[in-house]
């Protein structure tokens, strides 16, 4: 028997009963909440997670194929990561692309007149629900105005422009380890191979994750 594609494989919502729920911790922008969810077999079972805002980045690639990256000390992991500039979606309802066009000026000073969607993702669904919108921008150019002024980790960042190639090949080879970056230049190199860059999605598509007014 011929295995049928499957074009339309698709992750599909569903919510299983939640029988008690509890918060027991709340920081300034994320949570941990613990829920008593009831199991196929009707046992109840506890889990505890992160409760998170949603976060959006962005692969800025510039006339030369080169990725705008930023290195960034992140101490859960004790590591300065390289990066694609990414932020929170501080704003519940917030508009996905404002808050990725803010994060590009914010963090790299630059602005993109051309904005697609790479890739949604939850970056680790079995103890968070953080969702993140991972951008493709293009058409770089230098922010107007005074840089943002930065503050704790932000401080410490240090910035460069990196060719996309060179990228993927730190990925593969286990020297680059950021979630967006990884994502991002992959979710990439796959448009390139396949129906091409201008197929992937308006920076407007709709995000289930996280809804936004159109």
């Amino acid at each position: 028997m011929t295995e049928q594609p499957r074009e339309f494989l698709a992750d599909t919502p569903e919510h299983w009963s939640v029988t008690a729920t509890d918060t027991p911790f709340t920081g300034n922008k994320t949570s941990v909440r613990a829920d008593d969810v009831v199991m196929p077999d009707g046992s109840a079972a506890r889990r505890d997670y992160q409760v998170h805002p949603g976060s959006v980045a962005v692969l800025a690639l510039d006339e030369r194929d080169r990725v705008v990256v930023i290195e960034q000390y992140r101490h859960p992991v004790r590591h300065k990561l390289w990066e694609i500039p990414a932020g929170l979606l501080d704003v519940p309802g917030e508009n996905p692309l404002h808050a990725a066009q803010r994060e590009l000026y914010e963090e790299a000073h630059v602005k993109a007149e051309d904005w697609r969607v790479l890739a949604d993702v939850y970056t680790t669904p079995g103890g968070s629900d953080e969702a993140v919108r991972v951008f493709l921008a293009r058409e770089l150019s230098e922010a107007e105005g005074e840089r943002f002024e930065v503050f704790g980790e932000e401080a410490d960042m240090r910035h460069d422009r990196v060719p996309v190639a060179d990228l993927v090949r730190g990925v593969l080879a286990g020297r680059l380890h950021n979630t967006c970056l990884a994502v991002g230049v992959l979710a990439l190199q796959a448009a390139r191979a396949g129906d091409g860059v201008e197929s992937l999605r308006p920076a407007n598509a709709p995000w289930p994750a996280r809804p936004f007014p159109a």
